[in-house]
């Protein structure tokens, strides 16, 4: 039995500090480690495990590690067990991640049924970091029967975890300003459920206006075949207070059961894995830039695009060009 073999093996017997060290691996962009990373993820597929995956974003602030948290021990009180993970932005100076998420999800982070694993973005666009969907798998691997995946929480462009989960959340605040969002193409136009947190105490008001107007906004925008009437649907919770974590619970599992039913779901999976393989073959494209002679190439006509002496688009096609081995 090789390594890995007894690595994947581990994963699935639920060891969780196996899947912490396949998730770490997974993550490192050094060759060596990603070839056994594949591996690994090769070796796993055959658990045939499948995990409900939900996707999660909002602006900082909102509310999103306490939502989580709060909904999370919801999940894991009715026997399920729940896998978190965060991604959180890098710097684009260092390099660095703060990853707290841990810290301020104190109360799940010692529950037994959940594992959470912040993660760096690396300065990823699309508010999820490159590897992470083989991460979802992993946990899946490890017998989670649902994987959040928590953006970094930057706006409309986070529009990647959408290739990944199955249903996407979207959390605003209470008269937050980003009312006219609604009718914005976009991550707006992805979610699947809308929740307007901090529906308690003083905000209860504002939050039931909020909570209206995202309501109509959504009826301008065009019916997905995906959904069943009704959804995508905003609804009201407070995650400090715990209210409306049933409601929420619910209305996945009902949107996710129509979808199932109506073969919405695996044509949904079919399609995410297409997008991946490309986006693989993108990144390895874009990875071949960092090899010397690339790199060199690069930096001797970086002057000459300086100077003036050569146009931006005629030196990218000859550095596309020896990339292609046209040269």
């Amino acid at each position: 039995m090789t390594k890995f073999e007894e690595l994947g093996d581990k994963i699935v017997a639920g060891d969780r500090r196996a899947l912490s060290r396949a998730i770490t691996l997974v993550e490192s962009n050094r060759e060596d480690h990603r070839a056994k990373a594949l591996e690994l993820i090769r070796y796993l597929n055959f658990s045939g495990r499948e995990a409900m995956r939900i996707g999660l974003s909002g602006t900082p602030g909102v509310g999103k590690s306490t939502f989580i948290e709060s909904f999370g021990m919801h999940l894991t009180s009715q026997g399920l067990r729940v896998a978190v993970l965060a991604i959180d932005p890098s710097s684009k100076r260092s390099g660095g991640s703060i990853l707290g998420d841990k810290t301020r999800m104190d109360r799940l982070s010692r529950e037994s049924k959940a594992f959470i694993r912040p993660s760096p973005s690396q300065s990823h666009l699309g508010g999820v970091a490159r590897h992470t969907r083989e991460v979802v798998a992993i946990c899946e691997a490890a017998g989670f029967d649902i994987v959040m995946i928590e953006t970094v929480g930057v706006g409309q462009s986070e529009t990647f975890v959408s290739h990944i989960s199955d249903l996407f959340i979207l959390l605003l605040a209470p008269a937050s300003g980003d009312e006219l969002q609604g009718v914005k193409r976009g991550i707006m136009e992805m979610a699947d459920i809308i929740l307007v947190n901090k529906s308690d105490g003083d905000l209860k008001q504002a939050a039931m206006r909020t909570c209206a107007d995202f309501a109509g906004a959504l009826r301008l925008l065009r019916h997905r075949p995906q959904d069943p009437d009704g959804y995508p649907k905003v609804m009201n919770v407070s995650a400090m207070d715990k209210i409306g974590l049933d409601e929420v619970w619910d209305s996945i599992k009902e949107l996710l059961e129509w979808r199932h039913k109506k073969e919405y779901f695996k044509r949904n999976r079919a399609s995410q894995a297409r997008f991946w393989f490309e986006e693989a073959v993108r990144q390895g494209v874009l990875t071949s830039l960092s090899k010397d002679e690339i790199v060199s190439m690069m930096d001797r006509l970086a002057v000459e695009v300086e100077s003036g002496k050569i146009q931006p688009g005629i030196a990218a096609a000859e550095v596309l060009r020896r990339i292609s081995g046209e040269d």
